[in-house]
């Protein structure tokens, strides 16, 4: 796909769709889901264009309104934007397989919001434009805000409270930095940026470090970055599955944005501002994963443990960026990729296994299931090995490659201190749960023997009691399955493709490690996007309606 409008599709399809669905879901309930389906799927299938476009040419540049930049709003691909678009819409489907049937008919509104909920994502990763950047944010929130209450409950409300007033605190600093930098230097463009702001005069130096310093606590708050991480164990852990699984690509919004912005505007070259952030980054990224491993081993439920593995992983990526250099940034995009999916499938994956659990749920307790968990066992012992970082997995090569890369710097033995340490935390932590959920205690064992000895009994009894109600063993025992304990093909499917998807990193580690090498290395030389963001011209009209009017105004006054 080499179609010029191509950039802005990833932005306007589910936009639209979102709209759709809100008519739809009136006046054709039943073809929502499958409206929404297909949408997702043309995303993934535009985003890998997107990708095989980017990495065969430089950054491409998309003026929306076809005003020049940096009058107008422009849209930037490159190698980077292009990995998250498709990572984006990967674990987008993912979701939505799992959600289908379930989890999507427990409140009003969930395929609308989920659309609107990537608009914001894909439009956060292709803007060049720090308003822009705001409002994507924004877009992204509120549909997130309604996504995290979708089916209601105390826990999720609790948690959507304390979600949303920490989220419009960081919105509020988000515009008192953007205002302070645009009275600073008359624009927003970030490729306009990156050229005024090493020309602001000297009295100037503390007020753009000031927001630059503001920027980053806004973006650490999306990152989840110590002390700002407080709020994500408890909302990804009350969110239902599919939500919590789409909110893993949402730490990693924070994440991009420091990579893009603290490269391209406050980089080598940012003036007085000049690589502000790479002081404060490492070390606060050291304690980030490290608070991160303790938070795991002291959880006592499951999706608790799975939201600190996401805390941590926040912390390994920003331990990435915070070192600064190429190498250390290649790593970290291709560990971005294996922690993502990793994370969106334990969020699937747990939530199967609460639901095989009856009331004891993800509380980390041995405790009967009413069906055989092989496969389960058998995906949360591969996303286990993937979070702990066992070989041949993308999560040992992604932890091995940033390793190799800290040679040499002044943070080497920190970084591979808190590293190695915290994998090892994370092995125990994944190792202690699979022992409680899958081999139990003897204690237990015998309670559900017991259990089922029971109900056998019963059932015998009420079938010689009255013939009529009699009914195979099987058959009796299926019947009182509870619905939660009951996995459709969906759910199944979307386990699979995250998990074929995480094989598949680590199969084609050596293509997938190079494109990100390539998108570090675009990342830090800042001159070709500002050359492609700012040297875009608008594309000349099909129709000149200036001349056709002046045209019409000359024959009328002839006529006269």
């Amino acid at each position: 796909m080499n179609w010029p409008h191509a950039i802005i599709l990833p932005v306007v399809l589910p936009l639209m769709t979102g709209a759709l669905l809100l008519l739809a879901e009136r006046r054709a309930e039943r073809l929502v889901p499958a409206i929404t389906m297909l949408s997702v799927l043309a995303q993934l299938a535009i985003a890998a264009a997107l990708a095989v476009q980017a990495a065969q040419g430089p950054v491409q540049a998309y003026l929306l309104g076809n005003w020049q930049a940096p009058y107008g709003i422009a849209l930037a691909l490159d190698r980077l934007a292009a990995l998250m678009l498709v990572l984006t819409a990967l674990v987008a489907l993912a979701s939505l397989l799992y959600a289908r049937n379930r989890d999507a008919n427990r409140g009003a509104h969930f395929h609308a919001l989920f659309q609107f909920q990537l608009m914001g994502l894909n439009g956060a990763f292709l803007t060049a434009d720090l308003f822009n950047l705001f409002v994507f944010f924004e877009v992204l929130l509120i549909a997130s805000y309604g996504l995290l209450l979708h089916g209601l409950g105390r826990a999720r409300l609790r948690a959507s409270i304390h979600y949303v007033v920490f989220n419009l605190a960081g919105s509020s600093l988000f515009l008192i930095a953007v205002a302070l930098l645009y009275a600073l230097t008359g624009t927003l463009n970030m490729a306009d940026l990156a050229m005024r702001v090493p020309l602001l005069p000297a009295g100037d130096a503390l007020l753009i470090r000031t927001a630059a310093l503001l920027l980053l606590v806004v973006f650490c708050v999306k990152a989840a970055l110590l002390p700002l991480y407080f709020w994500l164990p408890e909302t990804y852990g009350s969110a239902t599955a599919p939500v919590a699984a789409l909110f893993a690509i949402m730490t990693k919004v924070g994440v991009y944005t420091i990579a893009r912005v603290y490269t391209l505007v406050f980089g080598d070259g940012g003036g007085a501002a000049a690589n502000v952030a790479w002081p404060w980054l490492p070390w606060l990224a050291l304690g980030t994963l490290a608070l991160g491993a303790i938070g795991a081993l002291a959880s006592t439920r499951l999706r608790g443990l799975v939201a600190y593995l996401v805390v941590a992983s926040a912390g390994t990526l920003l331990l990435a960026l915070g070192l600064g250099r190429a190498e250390t940034v290649s790593a970290g995009l291709f560990y971005l990729v294996h922690s993502t999916l990793m994370a969106a499938a334990l969020f699937l994956i747990v939530d199967r296994v609460a639901g095989l659990r009856g009331d004891t749920g993800d509380r980390l307790l041995p405790a009967p299931m009413t069906t055989s968990p092989a496969l389960l066992g058998a995906a949360f012992f591969f996303c286990a090995a993937a979070a702990g970082g066992l070989p041949p997995l993308a999560g040992f090569l992604g932890k091995a490659l940033l390793l190799d890369a800290t040679i040499g710097s002044a943070l080497a033995v920190p970084t591979w201190v808190v590293v190695l340490l915290a994998g090892l935390g994370t092995i125990v932590a994944l190792s202690r749960a699979g022992s409680v959920l899958f081999w139990g205690s003897p204690a237990a064992a015998a309670e559900m023997a017991a259990e089922m000895g029971a109900g056998m009994a019963a059932g015998m009894a009420a079938g010689l009691a009255d013939p009529a109600t009699a009914a195979p063993t099987a058959a009796r025992a299926a019947a009182h399955v509870p619905d939660a304990a009951r996995s459709t093909p969906g759910q199944f499917a979307a386990i699979g493709l995250l998990v074929a998807a995480m094989a598949a990193t680590a199969a084609w580690a050596g293509p997938l490690h190079a494109y990100t090498t390539a998108a570090s290395r675009q990342l830090f030389e800042p001159a070709a996007y500002v050359e492609a963001v700012l040297g875009a011209r608008p594309v000349p009209a099909a129709i000149d309606i200036r001349r056709e009017m002046r045209e019409r105004g000359g024959a009328k006054g002839d006529k006269r």
